[in-house]
Parts: C-alpha cells; structure tokens; sequence
C-alpha cells in the first residue's frame, strides 16, 4: 500500500500558482472507489471500530501501520454508493482529507499539498481556498485537519513499534464464505494476538493502560467483527 493512494499529481500548495481554486465541498468519493483499505491514526480507532474491521499491515520497510478494510476484493470499496456517496457511518480521516496531504518539511512545520487532478478543485464554483488576506476560512480548517493527522500519524507510528517490540501482532489470514459457496481468503493481514496480551508483562500493560492505547487494542479486537459485515455487502452486491 502507498502513502498517497488515489492521488493522481500530487504538489505543494501555492498561493501564486493556486490563488484562484475552489474546492467543491459536496462530498463525490469515487476517487476511493477501487481503494479496499485506508490508513488509520490512533484517534479513529474507537469511532471507526464501530463500522470498519481495523487491521495492522506491514510495510516494505518492515514497520506496521493501521489499516480500515473498505472491501474483501482487490479494486473494490463496498462503501461506496453507486453515486459516489458513502454508504457508512464513519468516513476515514485519509479519504475526508483528500484531495489535500501532509507532508514534512524536516523542521517540523507543515507543508501543505494536493492532488491537481481531483476533480473537487476548480476556479468556478466551491469555497475559495485563498483570499485576500491569504488562506480562507475554508483552507484553515483543511490545514488544522492536517496538522491534527500529521501528529497523529506521529504517535501512531510509535503505537505500532510498541505493539511489534512486544511480538504482539499475529498474521491473520481471514476466510469468508458467501451464499453461492466461493471462498474468500485475506492474507498480509496482522492482528493483536489476545492470548499473547493476556500474559504480557504487567509494566508493559500499564505503559498501554497509562497512554490510553490499551483501549485502542480493544477497538481493534472488537472491529475485527465488522467483517462479516464486509461479507454482507459483498454478497448484497454480487446478488446471492
């Protein structure tokens, strides 16, 4: 999985180059709708974990990160609406950013950028992202969102080595069977192993306890039962 995907040309934002564009807040999201899962930050887990099953992943650098599985096929999100809206309760962070991204610039402020091919930015109609005075009301609120992800992302990166130094991240390989009888199998998927955390050293529990992710290992055990729920819209779409 990418960082950055379903951004098609991704750049900095500039007032010079970008002063005129206008950012169409009538939400179409079929720009996420080959995507079968997002990144998670820490601070979706609960109200995510109500809707989305939330596994782990493992990246080519070998580190984990959180993922909110949007479909059980490859290309395919079964939250989306064949007009393009979301057919859910929580729309993830990642996807409600788009077509904006963080980026670091190594000193510590943000760099703002985004998609010049989304189709939700134009000069005709939407909310201005400049003014002016500079950013609109409209690009603070975009730019605020950004900032609380980066940092998030920052804390949720050490969540994840936390859970991995610990060993206590299992590969999973979810089955799933729908009516007419085919088999689905969904593999690279790594979830917290309950035996392993039941018996894991009680300081080390008290350091989940005390930053509060003890409760976000429990958000995550607890969405795992939203795949049947993946399996329902699958079934529901393929008529069986």
């Amino acid at each position: 999985m990418t960082d950055l995907i379903f951004y098609q040309h991704v750049v900095s934002l500039d007032k010079e180059e970008h002063g005129k564009l206008k950012l169409d807040q009538v939400r179409n999201l079929d720009f996420a709708r080959k995507t079968n899962s997002v990144p998670l930050v820490m601070g979706e887990f609960v109200d995510a974990s109500r809707d989305l099953p939330i596994v782990f992943v493992k990246g080519a650098d070998q580190s984990y990160m959180p993922v909110a599985l949007l479909g059980l096929r490859e290309s395919e999100n079964l939250f989306i609406k064949p007009d393009g809206r979301w057919d859910g309760r929580y729309l993830p962070a990642f996807i409600r950013r788009y077509p904006f991204a963080p980026a670091d610039t190594g000193d510590g402020k943000l760099l703002v950028c985004i998609d010049e091919k989304a189709q939700c930015l134009g000069v005709d109609d939407g909310e201005a992202l400049f003014d002016e005075n500079g950013p609109s009301p409209t690009l603070k609120n975009i730019i605020a969102l950004l900032q609380e992800y980066q940092e998030q992302a920052l804390r949720t990166q050490a969540f994840c080595k936390r859970l991995s130094d610990y060993n206590l991240l299992v590969e999973s390989n979810a089955q799933a069977r729908l009516g007419d009888g085919s088999d689905f199998r969904l593999s690279g998927m790594y979830v917290v192993d309950q035996n392993r955390l039941q018996v894991l050293d009680r300081d080390k529990v008290h350091d989940f306890f005390s930053s509060g992710e003890l409760a976000l290992i429990y958000a995550h055990l607890q969405s795992l039962g939203n795949l049947q729920q993946l399996v329902e819209k699958l079934a529901a779409r393929l008529g069986n």
